[in-house]
């Protein structure tokens, strides 16, 4: 893979109509099939989500407006199907506009919905699945007092972990995924409590 065409893998999303556009249900929906199943026509698409061609396309369409999809080679010229641009997508730098940082707030709750409804589907499920899975995944929660910079080097050794695997098996490249391995979703919410000015001296709590 080019220096290029990776860097086109990884993309920072700071346009606020980008974001916007990514912020609705049925295109993250086709956004994640697109990765596990790699390129689709709409039609697939369509059949694997339960939802018309029509309402597929139009989204596939608003999703390539804006570079998240492209369409891929078909077997032939009747076949069209898309493909995923980026496979990882991050909206830190909208953080610097007001307006994308809007954007990126709807994005996030879209996001944390969808974690919650896979979180609940997961645990219908995993009575029936082998102990491997099951002591690995769920919740966890940690609280702890870190400094800025201690926070941002956290986070930064997190994202290296996951970034290996993120490299050496693309989400949307089947010949990459090695036996037994599945798809395993790792949604992160780091939230900051609001600083407390602790009680002068000699006061009353």
């Amino acid at each position: 893979m080019s220096l290029e065409s990776e860097s086109r893998r990884k993309r920072l999303l700071d346009d606020p109509l980008a974001i916007r556009a990514l912020a609705h249900p049925v295109r993250l929906d086709l956004q994640a099939l697109l990765g596990t199943e790699g390129p689709l026509t709409a039609a697939d698409a369509a059949r694997r989500l339960g939802i018309s061609q029509a309402l597929a396309s139009h989204h596939l369409r608003q999703l390539a407006k804006y570079d998240f999809v492209e369409p891929a080679p078909g077997k032939d010229n009747r076949e069209r199907p898309w493909r995923l641009v980026s496979t990882s997508q991050s909206w830190r730098e909208a953080m610097s506009s007001p307006e994308a940082a809007a954007a990126a707030d709807v994005l996030e709750q879209l996001v944390a919905e969808r974690a919650l409804g896979e979180l609940a589907d997961w645990q219908q499920r995993r009575a029936k699945e082998p102990a491997i899975w099951v002591n690995n995944a769920g919740i966890g929660h940690t609280g702890i007092y870190l400094t800025g910079e201690e926070l941002a080097e956290l986070e930064e050794q997190i994202s290296a972990l996951l970034q290996r695997y993120v490299d050496e098996r693309p989400i949307d490249d089947k010949s990459t995924r090695p036996p037994g391995s599945r798809h395993v979703d790792i949604t992160r919410i780091v939230t900051v409590s609001p600083e407390t000015v602790p009680p002068e001296e000699g006061t009353e709590p």
